[in-house]
């Protein structure tokens, strides 16, 4: 599998999480090794930086302006500091300028370590500072994760100890096992699911005497892009458990404004139904989104 190297335009965070799975399943991996590159936004070297974007861009003034916002630093609530390394967090650039020093760090050293070095299949993703690797051989494995580790040494950055984990997983691993068929599960972080309805909690709150056509409206529009983005096979059961939530928390809201008490739960299924759109998956499997895509 040739290496997604992500953002650009047309790719994505599903696009990058279906090359993993398509590699997983139609691949011979065995071992996966998902790579932590520890604080690596505000670890960027500003003169390999510079360096790499000289690569690519010949215009000067591009290039003094690049170095001028890297010089600018922070502004935080009146005080300005100053950043001899990283890029600002939040940043319209950052995202940019991270992407091309791991191209330069990461994409070409793996594509000529993969063709130089390696025994067996070998898969990459990445999605910004994201990695995620597959190997045949556990050898392949140990050893890159080794001689990776000493590559962004050189560059001012360290791999996390523990975040970085070499795992025996695949289609292969399975099988060679004994433990029959594995499966590649996608499911939203609990952490994100629990922050956007505290989120949606709030917000019923500040509309509490908001009428219920326009509540729903907006509701319907919250649901409706949760399901849209999280809508990945395999996550089906996430998506009724936000539905449901909001469902709750809408409850929750009529009654509070309500004279006479709790509002009757069969009154809010109505308005559930009408309103909120149903749990489904939006997207194709990966290897169908990927068939088509190439």
């Amino acid at each position: 599998m040739d290496t997604e190297t992500v953002p650009q335009p047309g790719r994505s965070q599903h696009r990058a999480l279906d090359a993993v799975y398509t590699g997983l399943v139609t691949r011979k991996v065995n071992w996966v090794l998902d790579v932590d590159i520890r604080g690596f936004f505000d670890a960027i070297d500003h003169g390999w930086l510079v360096r790499f974007v000289e690569h690519r861009i010949a215009d000067r003034r591009v290039v003094r302006l690049i170095q001028k916002w890297l010089n600018a630093g922070v502004l935080e609530e009146g005080t300005r500091t100053r950043m001899s390394e990283g890029t600002p967090q939040g940043g319209s650039a950052s995202p940019l300028l991270a992407n091309i020093y791991l191209h330069y760090v990461f994409d070409l050293w793996t594509q000529a370590w993969r063709r130089k070095h390696a025994t067996g299949d070998v898969i990459v993703v990445r999605y910004a500072d994201d990695i995620v690797l597959g190997f045949e051989r556990q050898s392949d494995a140990v050893r890159f994760r080794a001689e990776l580790a000493e590559r962004v040494r050189q560059f001012g950055l360290t791999l996390h100890s523990e975040k970085t984990r070499l795992l025996e997983f695949g289609r292969y691993a399975a099988k060679n096992r004994q433990t029959g068929r594995f499966l590649v599960l996608r499911q939203t972080i609990r952490q994100r699911l629990q922050a956007k309805l505290r989120e949606v909690r709030t917000e019923l709150r500040r509309r509490r005497h908001a009428s219920i056509p326009v509540v729903g409206a907006w509701l319907r529009a919250v649901v409706g892009g949760h399901i849209r983005y999280y809508g990945v096979p395999t996550n089906t059961a996430a998506l009724h458990q936000f539905r449901f939530q909001v469902a709750r928390l809408w409850y929750r809201a009529l009654s509070r404004r309500s004279q006479r008490g709790r509002v009757p739960w069969d009154r809010v299924q109505r308005l559930v139904t009408h309103w909120l759109p149903p749990a489904r998956v939006c997207h194709p499997y990966p290897t169908s989104r990927l068939r088509v895509i190439t």
